[in-house]
C-alpha cells in the first residue's frame, strides 16, 4: 500500500459510494466500493446448496479457508470498542464439524468460513442441532448440515456485548424458527445470532434511528501502523460492510483503498 496508509485514514459514510438501492450492482461499475450502503439487501443466499435435502454429500471435500487473508479489525460504538477480531488476543484457528461438535455447548455461537464466501453464523442449540439465517428463513438444522462442507469456530468473544444466559440464547433462536421473509428482522446471519445472544435490537433492521450521526467506526487493520477507517450511521450498516471484507479477503480490500486514496489524492 506504499505510504498512503502510513497515517491512520478516516473517511465518513456519506462520502462514498453506496450500492443500488435494490442490492444489485452493475458489472461494469467502476469505483471502489468502500464502505459501501447495503441498506435494501440482505447477504444470506450466499450459499447455494441445499441444506435440509437428502442430496447433501456428507462426505464431500472441505472447503477451504485461508486464515492469513482475513482483515483483522474492530468496531467503536463512539469511543467503546464493541466488537474486536485480533488474531493475537483470540484464537481464530478454524475447526471441521466434528472438532466443533465436542467443543459447542449450548448458546455458543459459530461461524463458517470459506474463502470467497460470506461467512455464516448459527446458534448452537444442543443434540448437534443449530439455529440459523438462511436464505430469508430461520431454519433449524443439524451443525455438520449448516456447515455445507465449511470450516468453523466458536465466536462468542468477538463482540464485547453482556451476553445472556444460556437457556435464553437458545430460547430466543427456537423462537423464531420458521419466520421467513417480510417476517423477518435482521438482514443476516450474524445479525440474527448477534441478536439471540445479546438480545440488543440495534441487531434488527430499523432497530436505530438515522438522525444524521455517525456513531459507529469500522477501524481496518492493515499493520500495527496501517489502518483505515469508515463511519457508519447503525451496526447494522457496518458489519453489512464488515461482511463483505470478510467476504472478498484482507487483499482485495488493500487493493481497493488504494484505488480509492489514489483517486482520491489525484482529484486534490
Amino acid at each position: 500500500m506504499g505510504n498512503q496508509v502510513d497515517k491512520l485514514t478516516h473517511l465518513s459514510y456519506d462520502n462514498v459510494p453506496t450500492a443500488d438501492p435494490n442490492g444489485f450492482d452493475t458489472e461494469d461499475e467502476l469505483g471502489p466500493r468502500i464502505g459501501v450502503s447495503y441498506i435494501f439487501s440482505a447477504d444470506d443466499d450466499e450459499q447455494e446448496e441445499r441444506i435440509d435435502g437428502p442430496d447433501k454429500d456428507q462426505n464431500e471435500e472441505e472447503k477451504q479457508y485461508d486464515n492469513g487473508d482475513e482483515l483483522e479489525c474492530v468496531v467503536y460504538y463512539r469511543d467503546e470498542s464493541v466488537y474486536e477480531r485480533n488474531v493475537k488476543l483470540s484464537d481464530m484457528s478454524t475447526y471441521s464439524t466434528e472438532n466443533l461438535l465436542n467443543k459447542c455447548i449450548p448458546g455458543d455461537l459459530v461461524e463458517f468460513v470459506a474463502t470467497g464466501q460470506y461467512p455464516h453464523w448459527v446458534v448452537y442449540v444442543g443434540d448437534f442441532q443449530v439455529v440459523h439465517l438462511h436464505r430469508a428463513e430461520i431454519k433449524n438444522n443439524f451443525l455438520t448440515d449448516a456447515s455445507q462442507g465449511k470450516r468453523g469456530r466458536i465466536v462468542n468473544g468477538l463482540y464485547k456485548f453482556l451476553a445472556l444466559p444460556p437457556e435464553v440464547v437458545v430460547q430466543n433462536a427456537m423462537q423464531q424458527v420458521g419466520r421467513r421473509d417480510r417476517e423477518l428482522d435482521w438482514r443476516n446471519s450474524e445479525c440474527f445470532a448477534a441478536w439471540c445472544r445479546f438480545g440488543k435490537r440495534e441487531f434488527k433492521i430499523g432497530g436505530e434511528l438515522r438522525i444524521g450521526k455517525q456513531p459507529y467506526r469500522l477501524k481496518m487493520l492493515f499493520s500495527e501502523k496501517k489502518s483505515h477507517v469508515l463511519e457508519f450511521q447503525s451496526i447494522d450498516d457496518l458489519i453489512m460492510e464488515k461482511r463483505r471484507n470478510d467476504q472478498i479477503g484482507r487483499d482485495a480490500v488493500t487493493q481497493e483503498l488504494c484505488i480509492h486514496l489514489t483517486t482520491v489524492y489525484t482529484l486534490r
